[in-house]
């Protein structure tokens, strides 16, 4: 290909590259990108890459473009076909190839799409990405004729996620795929699983009929609530449109968010990594942080964003980290990327060889009352000098604060955070208080500081 392409710019995300297809990205777009991440790795070694695609309706078309232009740069391509993101990282890890590339929206919109990427068995983010919008302005593609054939690792993957089943009492489990790219693997998994399995939403359907795929937000898990409730089962579990995060309900169907499932995990991990450094991102409770310590863990806070993780738990050696948003990464017993289903398989095993309950968990936690997330928008040119002029103001009053990823202040009362998010023109805060008293105090402390940088606080 001769001369430049240009992106849209609002496609090349810190993370992956997204955008709504037929507006903001094209088959062109996949073909380029193709061109582009194909030179980028060949400079760095790579010979040959995975790809694979979710269940959305444009998907095919984008993946089949994609290939092309990776083998137009003169790289061999793997096809590993339909799945979720997590296969496509598990054949990254497990095929002769130098890394991957996965065609998936996510948990966005239908008619959105996107690119997540690894290279050298690392995260691909950030800097990078934006250098595959400079090769491609600039034309400058290696060239050569890369040969393309189908490789799929389906069978492979479900057999290496049963392979860590180690419970010892059979459960009774609601799943629910939310029609997304993890349901043929999920339906795969549970035919072979002990225990008593209940599926919903499991043929993938990239118009998502039922509820959206995203088990963060609670409208989303009212089916799979009534399911549990209906049929008396141990846990639900649900997964995002593209299977590398997990929701999960207590037998009562009432939810438990990432740093819930998160603790409970941490606990399990840390019988066999004792003293293990376990990571949070800085949104997560401080139930979480407390809770590692009081197991015999070392919490470390982090920076927000799945590829930011990754890279510091191979950095720390840590056996097991996550998000608030419900990405888990185990590096003990497996490869450390965000899976799912690897963690639905992982919690499933712990509750049936300690005995210890989703619901009793729960209610052993401390009663806590938060604020959802709170975003609002800010210039792209100002949020990032918000946070500093916050964090200057807390530091010169001798506030105990972090800020490795924006600010986050301790008080009596409890926390709050303010941090710019990397993928949007917003800012993003969030308060945890022991009760509604305290959490008032905390939110009039974060809109006292929003209003000293001209800003108003952010309506719930």
């Amino acid at each position: 290909m001769t001369g430049g392409h240009r992106f849209d710019p609002t496609i090349l995300r810190e993370y992956d590259i997204r955008g709504v297809v037929g507006r903001t990205l094209s088959l062109d777009d996949a073909r380029v990108l193709g061109r582009a991440f194909g030179t980028l790795a060949r400079n760095r070694g790579a010979g040959a890459l995975a790809v694979g695609y979710d269940g959305r309706l444009s998907s095919p078309e984008l993946e089949a473009a994609l290939a092309e232009g990776l083998a137009a740069s003169g790289l061999d391509v793997l096809r590993i076909g339909r799945g979720p993101t997590p296969m496509l990282y598990f054949a990254a890890c497990t095929l002769p190839v130098g890394g991957g590339i996965m065609v998936t929206g996510s948990h966005n919109p239908p008619d959105h799409n996107g690119f997540k990427m690894t290279l050298g068995g690392a995260s691909f983010f950030g800097a990078d990405i934006q250098e595959l919008g400079r090769i491609a302005a600039a034309g400058n593609f290696a060239a050569g004729a890369g040969r393309i054939s189908e490789h799929p690792v389906f069978d492979a993957y479900v057999e290496r996620l049963l392979a860590d089943y180690d419970g010892t009492r059979p459960l009774k489990v609601v799943w629910d795929a939310g029609n997304g790219a993890a349901g043929e693997v999920m339906t795969a998994l549970t035919a072979r699983l002990p225990g008593e399995h209940t599926l919903l939403n499991e043929a993938i359907d990239g118009t998502f009929p039922s509820h959206h795929p995203d088990p963060t937000v609670p409208e989303n898990l009212v089916q799979l609530q009534e399911a549990v409730r209906a049929s008396d089962a141990d846990l639900g579990i649900a997964f995002d449109g593209d299977g590398d995060r997990i929701g999960a309900l207590d037998s009562q169907g009432r939810i438990l968010w990432g740093d819930q499932i998160m603790l409970y995990l941490a606990r399990d991990v840390l019988k066999q990594h004792p003293g293990a450094t376990i990571i949070a991102d800085v949104k997560a409770s401080q139930v979480l942080f407390d809770g590692i310590a009081e197991a015999g863990g070392r919490p470390l806070m982090w920076k927000t964003g799945h590829s930011l993780i990754k890279s510091k738990m191979a950095e720390t050696g840590s056996p097991f980290a996550g998000e608030m948003s419900a990405h888990l990464f185990f590096a003990d017993r497996y490869y450390g990327y965000d899976d799912a289903l690897y963690a639905a398989v992982r919690l499933i095993g712990a509750i049936g060889r300690s005995g210890l309950g989703l619901a009793e968990y729960r209610d052993s936690l401390p009663p806590l009352v938060n604020t959802p997330e709170l975003r609002f928008p800010c210039p792209e040119d100002r949020k990032w000098t918000v946070v500093e002029e916050v964090r200057a103001r807390l530091a010169a009053e001798g506030a105990e604060i972090t800020d490795i990823d924006g600010v986050r202040v301790k008080t009596a009362e409890g926390w709050w955070l303010l941090r710019a998010s990397n993928t949007q023109d917003v800012l993003v805060a969030r308060c945890e208080a022991a009760d509604e008293a305290g959490l008032a105090k905390l939110k009039a402390a974060l809109a006292a500081q929003l209003e000293a940088s001209g800003l108003s606080f952010p309506a719930e």
